[in-house]
């Protein structure tokens, strides 16, 4: 079953809930303030039963000695009509059951709670009872004496009014439950519409690799609207990824050309080993040993360089970034033997991942080493969840500065130098794998400063 037809069977079940709710609660209302009103109707006879003259208004005397009660000789005025006649009909019961008088033309049922209302042990009550066939309503309560007094009017026009009301509400749930599957299909075509378009963005997607196929969305909207922004997002971040894929496929392809070519000449004058002399040999053969590990740095860059998201779970632990540092200024020092490193650092505890921490550490000071001239120290400090290092060479020129951290990019006074082009690179993806960002710029007096920071 569609989302749709869920949504029109759903909004169509709760319209004919509440329409039958509302139907059922007036029709019991109804009833009640009907049923009221009989009700009320017998308690306001009950004074003319006991007190309407002889011959008055139609009405006629039943007079019978029910024995003498104290000095007062009880009397009983019946109305003649029959049941169904415009006033109720009366029953004068006593306390041992007998029916003393009766008018109306049909005998009222006498129970044991009638009798024990004669007898003064019981309130005055309604009960519904079947009189010859007929639905009646009847009102038992203390006559004079030892009486009890029966009033009962029939319940047939009420009865009539509330099954013309059954009908009726019966007939407008039936139209409702039809309004409410119209107005539930209508809701779920109107609710639904941003879910096909999105539904069709996806097919799209799916069917042309096509990234750049966004949605309309409005990102103060509602629910749906906040749904389709983040597909335009998730898509915009494919395409970006897609597009520095094909950039990294690009750039790797021709930064290995080179060396590629050389170990291939390499080998093939290796081939013709018996035409070289011993000394040509050990050349080609240092060449290649050259040319290969060249090859294997820059493997290796490339595989750190397409890292791309924050370190995974098992590689993070607490790390103390200012020791991690001085491990690297000790390699660098071996590396580079006639350079001065100053290092000024901060004991800094960072969650993160030691060796992508270590490597960038590393490059940063291998960049340092590369532009920094020989006598000049370079300047390390460690603080705040921060590494900053700082040479003293010519410094970066402005039109380079926004893309020195970019992958195999170098700047025109570099492209002699030994190196892939990745080193900055490694360092940006590792400080935003770790939440930081890594900066460049010119320092004062001379040189360039290069930072990232590590998110604590």
């Amino acid at each position: 079953m569609t989302l749709s037809r869920r949504m029109m069977l759903l909004v169509g079940a709760a319209v004919a809930v509440a329409i039958a709710v509302a139907a059922v609660v007036s029709w019991f209302v109804v009833r009640d303030r009907l049923r009221g009103q009989v009700d009320a109707g017998l308690r306001s006879a009950l004074p003319q039963v006991e007190t309407a003259p002889a011959g008055g208004l139609g009405r006629i005397l039943v007079q019978r000695r029910l024995g003498r009660l104290g000095d007062l000789d009880t009397r009983l005025f019946v109305a003649p009509d029959p049941l169904g006649g415009p006033t109720a009909s009366v029953q004068g019961v006593l306390a041992d059951g007998r029916v003393v008088a009766s008018g109306g033309g049909a005998r009222l049922p006498v129970t044991d709670r009638t009798v024990a209302v004669a007898a003064g042990d019981a309130e005055p009550y309604f009960e519904d009872a079947d009189v010859g066939g007929t639905h009646v309503r009847m009102y038992v309560t203390r006559g004079p004496g030892d009486l009890a007094l029966q009033l009962a009017r029939p319940l047939t026009e009420v009865d009539a009014t509330l099954r013309g009301l059954a009908l009726l509400l019966g007939g407008i749930a039936l139209a409702g439950v039809a309004a409410g599957a119209g107005l539930g299909l209508l809701v779920a075509r109107a609710t639904l519409a941003p879910v096909r378009r999105l539904t069709g963005a996806a097919e799209h997607v799916a069917g042309t690799r096509d990234l750049s196929r966004r949605l309309d969305a409005d990102p103060a909207g509602d629910e749906l609207d906040r749904l389709a922004a983040a597909f335009n997002r998730m898509l915009a971040a494919l395409q970006a990824s897609r597009e520095a894929q094909r950039q990294l496929v690009a750039d790797a392809s021709h930064e290995l050309r080179t060396p590629i070519t050389s170990i291939r000449t390499n080998i093939e004058l290796l081939g013709r080993a018996r035409t070289l002399d011993p000394g040509e040999q050990a050349q080609v053969i240092a060449s290649a040993r050259e040319q290969l590990e060249e090859l294997s740095v820059l493997v290796g860059d490339l595989i750190d360089t397409a890292r791309d998201g924050p370190v995974p779970e098992d590689e993070v632990e607490d790390v103390r970034l200012d020791l991690v540092t001085d491990e690297a200024v000790e390699q660098a020092r071996r590396y580079a033997p006639g350079r001065r490193f100053v290092v000024e650092a901060e004991p800094v505890l960072v969650r993160g991942s030691p060796a992508r921490l270590h490597r960038a550490v590393a490059n940063l000071l291998d960049n340092a080493i590369k532009y920094g001239p020989p006598g000049a120290p370079i300047e390390v400090r460690v603080a705040d969840g921060a590494v900053s290092v700082r040479d003293h060479g010519p410094g970066f020129d402005p039109d380079d500065l926004p893309h020195v951290f970019d992958r195999f990019y170098r700047a025109d006074n570099a492209r002699g130098l030994p190196g892939s082009g990745l080193g900055l690179a490694i360092v940006r993806h590792a400080a935003e794998a770790h939440g930081g960002v890594a900066r460049a710029e010119n320092a004062p007096g001379g040189g360039a400063r290069l930072t990232f920071s590590v998110s604590s």
